[in-house]
């Protein structure tokens, strides 16, 4: 498992909020478990022969051609591919036909129920209070760039111990690629080359590029006065999108072990917390999350208020 930030150099006193968090993220977490569509097919539609004769009369107009079969089909035939009208109607009847067939014309299968949008699992949270109030900036003291380092960083933390208790489950052999949601996910190395990795390796990357990056001093400052690059919200983006991938396929191929490990309500919680800050700090592109948009929708709903605690019953 991957740790938290190391730094052993504090910042010096007097320190104000934002101080005081990056002095919070160069300590050791007590962590918590708390807390594509079928890929478009080009169709090839090929006018086949059928037998037959042609016959061709020249008019006094030489551009125009009588062609004359002894098929049913009598139509003129365009100059460049030489389909009838009929043929292209019937070309764009099979497409409409197969928009919802798998590419060798097959009815797709049902598509497998999602377990963790049962009620009896998204009622289970381990908080129900408001998540808003914990993402929102709390003051103007506390710099922007601060605030997205710290919960960036926990979230990276919190995110790779959930997946360590599951990943003894997460193999080559029972995740040949990182899917989520009927999506598959591809590594994009920093020269731009896609490759296909299976789920644990490509979370390999993701947790390591995190690693890299959140223990970086010129990206991830924690020294007194040094100032954040230029390119930091780019970068959180792209580490909040990498999070949300491997979150996403915790719950699409690993959520049984989840339950059976009774740790439903903290990957709940920790979902609809991650949810709710990029939200709240348009640090993901919604075209992105969409594929969980369902799932969202229910756990970053308030719960009812508890008659006697703050702890959901499980």
């Amino acid at each position: 498992m991957i740790g938290c930030r190391l730094d052993q150099h504090y910042r010096a006193p007097p320190m104000n909020c934002s101080d005081w968090l990056a002095f919070g993220r160069t300590r050791s977490l007590e962590q918590e478990l708390y807390m594509h569509v079928v890929p478009a097919q080009s169709l090839k539609t090929s006018a086949e022969g059928k037998g037959k004769d042609r016959s061709v009369q020249n008019s006094l107009d030489s551009q125009s051609i009588l062609v004359k079969s002894t098929s049913d089909m009598h139509s003129q035939k365009t100059p460049r591919n030489g389909l009838t009208c009929k043929m292209v109607l019937q070309a764009v009847g099979k497409v409409l036909r197969k928009s919802k067939t798998k590419p060798n014309g097959k009815k797709a299968p049902a598509e497998e129920k999602k377990h963790y949008l049962e009620p009896e699992y998204t009622k289970v949270r381990v908080v129900d209070f408001d998540l808003k109030h914990l993402v929102a900036l709390p003051t103007r003291e506390i710099d922007l760039n601060e605030w997205l380092a710290s919960n960036t960083t926990t979230f990276f933390n919190l995110i790779n111990l959930h997946y360590s208790t599951i990943s003894e489950f997460c193999t080559g052999d029972t995740c040949q690629a990182m899917t989520a949601c009927n999506t598959i996910y591809y590594w994009y190395d920093e020269r731009g080359k896609k490759t296909k990795c299976t789920a644990p390796q490509y979370i390999d990357l993701v947790m390591t590029f995190v690693q890299k990056l959140v223990t970086d001093e010129e990206i991830f400052p924690t020294k007194y006065g040094k100032d954040f690059p230029n390119s930091f919200e780019s970068l959180v983006k792209k580490v909040c999108r990498y999070l949300f991938h491997v979150l996403a396929h915790i719950y699409w191929a690993h959520f049984k072990e989840t339950v059976a490990l009774d740790l439903q309500g903290h990957l709940n919680t920790l979902y609809a917390h991650f949810i709710v800050f990029v939200r709240e700090f348009n640090l993901i592109d919604p075209k992105e999350t969409c594929i969980m948009d369902d799932l969202s929708e229910v756990l970053c709903a308030p719960l009812p208020p508890h008659p006697h605690n703050h702890v959901t019953e499980r």
